[in-house]
C-alpha cells in the first residue's frame, strides 16, 4: 500500500515540475519574440538624439553595465529555477518554492511601482514592447530584470531568520525574540532589508541601470545628481514587502509556517494546501505592494519630489517630466509626461504648458570661466 501511495506521489510531483518546466519555456519564448531595446515607441523615442554622445559617465567609466546585468539575471533565473525544481521534486508544496514563485509573480504591478517612484530605466534594456497596456505605465521601459524580484523581496528572511535563531539560542525563554518571534523576524527584516537595498539600488543607479527621476531633497542621497537616490523614503517602504514575505514563512514549533496557518481559514481549499497557500503569500504581497506604491503616489501627489536627475542621462528617450520641475531647473527637451498624469496626481490639465526656468536652475549648462 505504501509503495502505490509513494508511486502516485512521485507522478504527481513529476507532472507539477512537467507543467512548471513548460510554464518556464514559454515565458522564455514570448521574452525572445517580443523582447526590444532602445527607445523605440515615438511616445517616448527622442528623435533629436542621434549623434548625441551620453552625458553621464557610469561607474568607472565601464561601457558593458547593462549587458552585464542582463547575464547575471539570467544566470540567477536559471539557478533559482533548478534550485526550486530540485526542492519540489523532494518536498512538492514546499513553502520557500511557493513563495518564491509569489514574490516574483507581483512583477506584474511592476510597471505601476515604476510609474509611483519616478523609476526611469535605462531604454538599452531589453524590455518589453513600450506601448502594451499597463506595460505603458512605466515612465520609459518595462525591463525583463524586473523578473528577479524573488531574490530581492524573499532574499533578506534568509540571513533575519539564521540571525533570529542565533539571538533565541543565546536567550532564556523568557526573552523578546521567544516571546515575540514573529516581530523580531519582522525587525530583523527590516534592518537587513534597508541595508541591503540601499547598496544594491545605490550600485545599480551608480552603474545606469536606472534612475529616480524626481525625489524629495530631505532623506535622499545625492539629490539633483544623475545618482539620486530616496533612501528614507525607498529603502524603508520596500521592506513593506519583505517583512510580509519572510514572516509568511516562518515556521512554529509545529513546524507549520505562518501562511500555512493562514490558510486554514480558507475552507473552500481545504483540499487543495498546496494551491491554498499560494494565493495567501500571493494575495498578502500584493497587498503590501499596494500599500508601497501608494506611499509613494501619495508623495507624488503631494509635489514634495522636487530633486530632478541632472542631467538626465538617457538621450535616446525624451526626458520624464510630468509635473514640469525639469524644464524649470533647465533641462533641454523634449518632454514627455507619461500616463496618469491628471486627475490621479490631481493635476487635471496634465503637466503644466508654461514651466519657467528658475534662476539657479541646476539643469541648466553652466558656463566654462575665460582663461
Amino acid at each position: 500500500m505504501s509503495n502505490r501511495v509513494n508511486a502516485a506521489l512521485s507522478n504527481k510531483s513529476s507532472v507539477t515540475t512537467w507543467v512548471w518546466s513548460l510554464i518556464g519555456i514559454t515565458i522564455i519564448y514570448l521574452i525572445a519574440h517580443f523582447s526590444v531595446m532602445g527607445a523605440v515607441s515615438p511616445r517616448i523615442s527622442n528623435p533629436e538624439a542621434v549623434g548625441i554622445p551620453r552625458p553621464v559617465e557610469f561607474l568607472f567609466g565601464f561601457k558593458y553595465w547593462v549587458e552585464f546585468h542582463e547575464f547575471f539575471t539570467v544566470v540567477a533565473m536559471v539557478a533559482l529555477f533548478v534550485g526550486c525544481v530540485s526542492v519540489w521534486r523532494r518536498t512538492p508544496g514546499h513553502p520557500y518554492v511557493l513563495m518564491a514563485i509569489a514574490s516574483t509573480a507581483i512583477v506584474w504591478q511592476d510597471p505601476i511601482m515604476n510609474w509611483a517612484p519616478y523609476a526611469v530605466y535605462n531604454p538599452q534594456l531589453w524590455h518589453w514592447p513600450e506601448d502594451w497596456p499597463l506595460i505603458n505605465m512605466s515612465p520609459t521601459v518595462e525591463p525583463f530584470i524586473v523578473v528577479g524580484y524573488a531574490l530581492f523581496y524573499f532574499g533578506p528572511f534568509f540571513p533575519a531568520v539564521a540571525l533570529l535563531k542565533r539571538l533565541q539560542a543565546r536567550s532564556t525563554m523568557d526573552a523578546f525574540v521567544w516571546r515575540k518571534p514573529l516581530v523580531s523576524l519582522a525587525l530583523l527584516i527590516l534592518v537587513i532589508g534597508f541595508v541591503m537595498d540601499m547598496m544594491l539600488e545605490v550600485s545599480l543607479i551608480r552603474t545606469g541601470l536606472y534612475i529616480y527621476s524626481q525625489v524629495i531633497p530631505f532623506g535622499s542621497l545625492f539629490p539633483n545628481t544623475p545618482f539620486q537616490f530616496p533612501l528614507i523614503w525607498e529603502s524603508a517602504l520596500v521592506t513593506l514587502v519583505m517583512i510580509p514575505a519572510g514572516v509568511l514563512c516562518y515556521r512554529d514549533d509545529t513546524g507549520r509556517t505562518v501562511a500555512e496557518k493562514l490558510t486554514q481559514r480558507l475552507r473552500f481549499l481545504q483540499s487543495r494546501p498546496t494551491l491554498a497557500t499560494f494565493l495567501v503569500m500571493f494575495g498578502i504581497l500584493n497587498i503590501a505592494y499596494f500599500m508601497y506604491g501608494a506611499a509613494f503616489a501619495a508623495i507624488r501627489v503631494s509635489g514634495a519630489a522636487t530633486a530632478v536627475a541632472c542631467p538626465y542621462p538617457f538621450p535616446e528617450a525624451k526626458v520624464y517630466d510630468p509635473q514640469g520641475y525639469y524644464e524649470s531647473e533647465g533641462q533641454p527637451g523634449p518632454f514627455f509626461e507619461g500616463y496618469w498624469n491628471k486627475i490621479t496626481i490631481g493635476q487635471p490639465d496634465g503637466r503644466p504648458k508654461v514651466n519657467p526656468i528658475k534662476p539657479d536652475a541646476v539643469c541648466s549648462p553652466k558656463e566654462k570661466p575665460n582663461a
